[in-house]
């Protein structure tokens, strides 16, 4: 087999444009999946120890399941991924009016991110992979940010089973950037994930108060239900948690470099998958039904009220990078 990229129609938007669904398949038979709709990840087939493949991700069939949701699914966010308090934050000494979609705070873009537009699609030949470019410009004011903000996240699939996700964005106006994949992972395919064992590379954690926005301060996770150091099923601790799941920042000490944040591995399929990306956090989250996981890599929530944590805002001649990088294996 050689890696390959095929393109299908995938609905239409009520407006009449059309909206496009991307294959990539890799030498070993691996296949992930993505619209043009919310540049989402819509589906990732891996093998598990017997060699079966199986997808590993929460998504829909149609292009109006995705349109009429209330999740993430697989969705690029942004402009801000995660909650920005009271929907403000201020540069330069101008303050920004956000919509407040998660009362009190703003969340993941507000009431139309970067998961509810249409991205254009652009095939892109790589070697020993497959990979597609997904292109948008948000302009100036959109969901109350400044600036035009030209973004892309590039999909590739390589054939050692390794899913990459490349971000770039530049801009003409000082604003504040924080994109991240929101995928709902389940290494089994179905089931819950209380017996996925997780790893995270993360000593530290943000607290939040009641609206669960940071403090600002950096604890550490020992003695916590937050202590992931060790692996551990992700269900062992996870009824000492007030919400009864998590949904909590972790902070990575990677001084912007790719490295291993994250291991999960699901015992009865043998499925492991291994993050690396280069930001200053990551996100996770479990849904309230314990069926899936989120790690969201990103940068702190309302880091834009916290000059203390790392910036997130990005100046007229800066260009915005990063990488998150899925390896998948078995043992």
């Amino acid at each position: 087999m050689k890696a390959s990229i095929a393109k299908t129609n995938f609905g239409k938007l009520p407006d009449g444009r059309a909206v496009e669904l991307y294959t990539l398949s890799n030498a070993k038979g691996a296949v992930c999946k993505i619209t043009t709709y919310g540049a989402v990840l819509t589906e990732v087939h891996v093998p598990d120890r017997s060699g079966k493949p199986k997808n590993v991700v929460l998504g829909f069939d149609t292009l109006e399941a995705y349109a009429n949701r209330r999740t993430f699914y697989g969705a690029t966010v942004g402009r801000y991924a995660n909650r920005i308090a009271g929907g403000k934050f201020t540069i330069d000494g101008t303050t920004y009016a956000l919509a407040t979609n998660n009362n009190p705070n703003h969340l993941h873009g507000g009431n139309k991110g970067f998961d509810r537009v249409l991205w254009k699609g652009e095939p892109i030949e790589v070697k020993g992979g497959a990979a597609v470019k997904l292109s948008y410009l948000s302009p100036d004011g959109e969901e109350g940010y400044p600036g035009n903000l030209n973004v892309s996240v590039t999909y590739t699939l390589t054939d050692d089973n390794e899913l990459r996700i490349d971000y770039e964005a530049t801009t003409d106006k000082a604003t504040v950037v924080n994109l991240t994949n929101h995928s709902y992972w389940n290494l089994a395919g179905d089931g819950d994930i209380l017996g996925h064992e997780l790893m995270l590379t993360a000593a530290n954690y943000t607290p939040f108060d009641k609206n669960l926005v940071p403090t600002g301060e950096i604890k550490p996770v020992k003695g916590t239900p937050l202590d992931f150091t060790q692996s551990k099923p992700i269900g062992r601790d996870i009824a000492q948690m007030p919400s009864g799941g998590y949904d909590n920042n972790f902070v990575l000490n990677n001084n912007g470099k790719l490295v291993l944040t994250a291991r999960v591995y699901e015992p009865q399929s043998g499925r492991v998958m291994e993050v690396f990306t280069d930001q200053p956090g990551v996100q996770l989250y479990t849904p309230g039904n314990h069926k899936s996981f989120c790690l969201e890599t990103q940068h702190y929530p309302d880091t834009p009220n916290h000059p203390e944590f790392p910036t997130a805002v990005l100046r007229p001649g800066e260009t915005f990078r990063s990488t998150t990088a899925h390896r998948f294996s078995t043992r």
